[in-house]
Parts: structure tokens; sequence; C-alpha cells
């Protein structure tokens, strides 16, 4: 699913309008009521015209956790990530807490498209009491253009106390890591020693960097 925080200039619409009404004319009030539409098409073109409406980052998001049509919900997606605001980051995080996996995979891929958005919080989310959440914010650095990304993830790999938190950040690292995390691959190992997996991960991930 492609999300974007913007449109070609032949499409966007203008800057959000400070009276609440959105590009079409229609207030947020109108937009929000459409969103409620029996109609999947309706819903599309409320949630895609709510990007001109401020703070609705709020409302978007309840919606997004109970829409069942996946065209919507990935309007409602591309919506928040153009809005890309605090309330659509917290809004985002909120749904990688969701029993529904598709959910959870859809906010992950909106919240890489925000890195500047979402390095305020990515300590919080890696230091998650949940290690669920840990592995889920690993992923979100995936493609988390951000310069600091092998900072937080070496950080992951020498304080992290769960195994398989601490195996996806390694095998990330594996793919965008330098010669700087070198010997926090090594204290890795050390502390994982009778963990078969980290061994060959650390290792991989060490023949990789050393390759260039």
């Amino acid at each position: 699913m492609a999300l974007i925080k913007t449109q070609p200039p032949e499409t966007q619409g203008p800057q959000v309008q400070t009276d609440g009404a959105s590009a079409t004319g229609r207030d947020r009030a109108q937009l929000l009521a459409q969103l409620q539409s029996a109609s999947a098409e309706d819903r599309r073109w409320a949630a895609r015209d709510l990007v001109d409406c401020p703070g609705v980052s709020g409302d978007l998001v309840r919606h997004l956790q109970t829409e069942t049509e996946g065209s919507v919900r990935e309007v409602i997606l591309t919506t928040l990530v153009r809005i890309g605001d605090a309330q659509s980051v917290a809004g985002l995080v909120d749904c990688m807490r969701s029993e529904d996996a598709s959910l959870r995979n859809e906010a992950i891929e909106a919240l890489k498209q925000l890195p500047t958005e979402v390095a305020p919080i990515m300590r919080q989310l890696l230091n998650d009491a949940d290690s669920d959440m840990r592995i889920f914010a690993v992923n979100v650095l995936e493609s988390l253009r951000h310069p600091l990304v092998e900072a937080w993830l070496a950080e992951v790999i020498e304080r992290d106390p769960h195994v398989n938190v601490c195996a996806t950040a390694v095998d990330l690292l594996g793919e965008v890591g330098s010669r700087d995390v070198l010997e926090a691959l090594l204290r890795l190992k050390d502390r994982f020693a009778r963990e078969p997996y980290i061994q060959f991960a650390a290792n991989l991930a060490i023949k990789r960097i050393n390759e260039g």
C-alpha cells in the first residue's frame, strides 16, 4: 500500500482552511458525517477531503480503527500521513497496539513515511513496556529515513533484555549498520551466548558490514 504525504501539483488541494472548510467548500461536520455513510465511495471522498480541515486527526484515527473497507482505510492513512501532526502520529502508534494485524501493519507503514514527526518519540517506543511494541518500533526503523536509525538500533542491541527484540534489531543492522556498531554486535553475542539465532544473525551482520 503506497502512502504519500503530498500530491502532485496538478492534484494537490490548497492549504488548510482556517475556518474549518475543506477545499470542496464543505465543512468539517459535513465531511465527518459523510465518513459515516454506508457507501464506501462516499467515505473515501470524505477521508480525502478532510485533509483540508484542521483538527480532524483524532476523528480519522477513530474511524480507521473500525473501518472494514480496505480502500477507505488506505485513503484515511494517506490523509493522516499528509496531515502528519502529533495527533496523527499518536493515533497511528495506538493502532500498532491493535489486535487487528492488518491495522498494525498499515500503521507501521504509515509511520515509516513520517521520519521527522516520529523521531521525537522513537526512544519512547523503543522503551515501551510491551516487547511486541518494541519490535514494531524496530520495524518502523526499517525504512525510516533518519540519521539516528543506526544509533537507535545500537541502543536496542546493547540494553534490550528481550531476545526477539534484539533479533529484529540485529537483522536490520545487517542491512543498515556501519563499522561503528561492530563492538556492540560482539557484546550482543556475549550477552546472548546461548541463543543460536542471535549468534547467527550477529555473525551475518558483522560479515556484511566488514564486506561493505
